[in-house]
């Protein structure tokens, strides 16, 4: 599997920092993936639906931890590019 196409979409809010688009093989796109500012960090969370008692269940999701490296890794760098060029501000993102 390659990750062919990463977009970010930065957001201004406190913990929510990004919505992520990533394109795998030029034939699979996962949306509404998020990156997150953390105690400890910035992280990745998957594309999630709540449920009806209140809890989330990923909707897509990496099967192993090598896979989940990878996609965060990938995500990460180019959210730290746009930040480099100054795009932290709200985007249009084309989910809402």
């Amino acid at each position: 599997m390659e990750i062919t196409e990463v977009r970010v979409y930065p957001v201004d809010e406190e913990k929510l920092k990004a919505y992520v688009t990533i394109t795998l093989d030029n034939c699979f796109v996962v949306r509404d993936i998020k990156i997150i500012k953390g105690q400890e960090g910035f992280f990745v969370s998957m594309p999630s639906r709540k449920r009806k008692d209140g809890t989330y269940k990923d909707v897509a999701h990496p099967l192993n931890n090598e896979t989940r490296q990878k996609i965060e890794n990938a995500i990460l760098a180019e959210y730290e590019r746009e930040l480099a060029k100054g795009n932290a501000g709200r985007r249009d993102y084309p989910g809402e």
